[in-house]
């Protein structure tokens, strides 16, 4: 694989929480690829699909821990073993519909997990740097046609959201309570949160998300149900902002006191699209289906429009999104078609790489 990190990562010791989920196993497999060490820490994955289970990325880590980030003793002792060096923090309950359902258990997870997490950092030693993964959704959606930028209030309309915007006022109190860079020299830690927009790729299963949605319908030879299909969302692949947590980390361990803030990682303008749009592009791409629109007027509320400004990532971290819409789905509908009968596993690495030549 191309090292786009100039070998920062390898024999370095990182910790993922969620490695078992989507984005978690894409960044394990990159990591793993980079020469890391790693430690991952998460449920079971969501199904025997999931990208998690096909890439078979669990039996290469160095230790592959079933454990819930609830559990904040169970994640010291982790954190007290295994001495991670940089944390990637992405454990979480990720689905705005299944928070209607479960909003206690919701806090549960992304509130408290998330201080749990901040706790474990503060307590071992070893942790330089701890990079907290949130959402775009962390902000407080006033439907505008400009990007979020970074310092704009936190908020949340759903209890998901909503946790996720109370994640974000609790690491930045941890940041300036326990790991203020004024006082580096005491704690030695550069702890940040990132945020990104609707992140889609291979792998993923889950339940109401659009792509998972759309593959199980072409799958079935049936039509896609879209239930909202004039909602805009920043559509990106896993892989772009991925790119940009592990290169924040990288700056953060060379220069601890200058990157600990919020970053926002999503696409260029151009690939802020309409869920009708996206899954559009997929049918033509993968090369059938139908769409059938399903709006129910009576459904839980969902934001209907959401932008992120990046300007900061592109200005003082040097990171661009490779991919736009268009090209975001070739890499999707690529998976998709080849993931029963090819090595799943090389296949991450192969999409990894087309993205890294881009």
């Amino acid at each position: 694989m191309i090292d786009i990190f100039n070998s920062f990562y390898k024999g370095k010791r990182v910790l993922i929480t969620g490695h078992t989920g989507f984005k978690g196993s894409w960044l394990a497999i990159w990591l793993y690829e980079l020469g890391a060490e790693i430690v991952g820490v998460g449920l079971e994955p969501f199904s025997d699909k999931d990208n998690f289970v096909l890439s078979g990325i669990g039996g290469k880590i160095k230790a592959d821990i079933r454990a819930d980030i609830r559990d904040g003793n169970k994640m010291k002792d982790i954190f007290a073993k295994y001495k991670p060096e940089i944390v990637f923090h992405l454990a979480a309950q990720p689905l705005v519909r299944l928070s209607y359902e479960q909003p206690v258990a919701t806090y549960e997870t992304n509130v408290m997990g998330t201080v749990n997490i901040l706790e474990a950092i503060r307590a071992t030693d070893s942790v330089k740097v701890g990079v907290m993964i949130t959402t775009d959704k962390c902000y407080d959606n006033k439907e505008q046609l400009q990007g979020y930028k970074e310092d704009d209030p936190f908020g949340g309309y759903d209890p998901y959201s909503s946790s996720k915007g109370a994640c974000e006022i609790a690491i930045q109190s941890w940041r300036r309570s326990f790991f203020n860079p004024e006082d580096y020299d005491k704690h030695c830690k550069s702890v940040a949160s990132v945020r990104a927009g609707n992140v889609i790729g291979g792998g993923d299963w889950s339940k109401d998300r659009i792509i998972p949605d759309c593959i199980r319908a072409l799958e079935a030879d049936k039509p896609i149900e879209i239930r909202s299909p004039k909602s805009v969302r920043p559509w990106e692949h896993v892989l772009e902002p991925l790119s940009g947590y592990l290169l924040l980390a990288k700056k953060m361990w060379e220069h601890p006191t200058e990157y600990c803030e919020g970053w926002n990682f999503g696409p260029e303008n151009d690939s802020v699209s309409t869920v009708w749009d996206v899954a559009s592009e997929l049918i033509r791409q993968y090369g059938k289906g139908s769409l059938k629109d399903c709006s129910n007027p009576n459904a839980p509320h969902e934001a209907k429009l959401l932008m992120l400004d990046i300007t900061k990532a592109k200005t003082r971290l040097n990171w661009n999104p490779r991919l736009n819409m268009k090209q975001c789905i070739s890499l999707v509908a690529d998976w998709y078609k080849r993931y029963k009968s090819e090595d799943v596993y090389n296949l991450c690495v192969e999409e990894n790489e087309r993205l890294a030549a881009k």
